[in-house]
């Protein structure tokens, strides 16, 4: 029996005559927390809206907990957490009249744990929402989403608004609720460097489709930049395979590659009688790699 919570097969969306999401396949498992990343207009959020039923897909299939998304029972919305990047709440109300309300959807509400979190984000349950900033209100949506311990929790972009404090104490939230739940995260955002502190595995979404889905330490493995310096003239095309960026000037050469192998790299040093260094690179250096916009600064010079 498949154990998967989230899953796409061929899945296309199209805004008259503007594709968006162009025959994505995704299968996101129970337990995993995945990092969703991608250019602006690369479908991110089209995807979110499409999984939650909030957008009909053209076609292709689309599925959480094994229904059909845009057919969603109140079961299975029941067990779903999601914070959109609107923020649109009911100013009108206070803090905790909002998060009872809301409450009163849920069989599992838990109050005490909302209380919690209130307290340790510092809002204040007597002030009006339509008086909070922008940063205070996504606290809120956020804390609004965790109140029923959601077996699958979508956010899409919910620390953007937050100070680096504020985003340290959600990122400390998120880690203890999938230690404590190990639950299903599905996490966009642009800030790369919360994606690796939280999630398990990365989806990277290019022209609408599915550039790489895997763990987050294998693609951390396999993407790196290698740094070619020989005693001639290097040839133009070195031949790497999956070389995402390949700049060559003369006896030196930069190359990305999200395929290193260690031995052929040995192999092609020795036949160039040249050295080589590999650098590691983080998650944004990756992304930036995967997705063609790498940019040559001085850092990156060549020489």
């Amino acid at each position: 029996m498949s154990n998967a919570i989230i899953q796409t097969v061929d899945l296309h969306k199209q805004f008259q005559d503007t594709p968006v999401l162009t025959g994505l396949d995704l299968q996101i498992n129970a337990g995993q927390v995945v990092g969703l990343l991608g250019t602006n207009g690369s479908g991110k959020t089209t995807l979110i809206k499409c999984l939650l039923g909030l957008i009909r897909a053209t076609s292709g299939m689309s599925s959480v907990f094994g229904q059909n998304s845009w057919d969603l029972d109140a079961s299975a919305k029941s067990r779903l957490g999601y914070v959109s990047q609107d923020c649109v709440l009911l100013p009108w109300m206070t803090v905790k009249a909002l998060t009872e309300y809301t409450g009163a959807f849920y069989a599992r509400w838990d109050q005490k744990y909302v209380n919690t979190l209130l307290k340790e984000w510092k809002l204040n349950e007597t002030q009006r929402v339509g008086a909070l900033s922008t940063g205070q209100r996504q606290k809120l949506s956020v804390i609004l989403a965790l109140g029923h311990h959601p077996e699958l929790l979508i956010l899409d972009e919910p620390v953007a608004s937050l100070d680096p404090v504020a985003r340290r104490q959600f990122l400390q939230s998120l880690i203890e609720f999938t230690e404590q739940e190990e639950n299903t995260i599905l996490f966009s955002t642009h800030i790369t460097s919360d994606l690796e502190r939280v999630t398990s595995h990365v989806a990277f979404l290019d022209n609408g489709k599915l550039g790489f889905f895997g763990e987050l330490d294998s693609l951390i493995h396999h993407v790196k930049r290698i740094r070619i310096t020989a005693e001639h003239d290097l040839p133009q095309n070195l031949n790497l395979p999956g070389t995402l960026r390949s700049e060559i000037d003369g006896k030196h050469a930069l190359i990305a590659v999200k395929e290193f192998d260690a031995v052929l790299l040995e192999s092609l040093s020795n036949e160039l009688q040249a050295t080589t260094t590999v650098e590691d690179l983080n998650l944004e250096e990756i992304f930036l790699e995967l997705s063609g916009v790498s940019s040559r600064t001085e850092a990156e010079a060549i020489q």
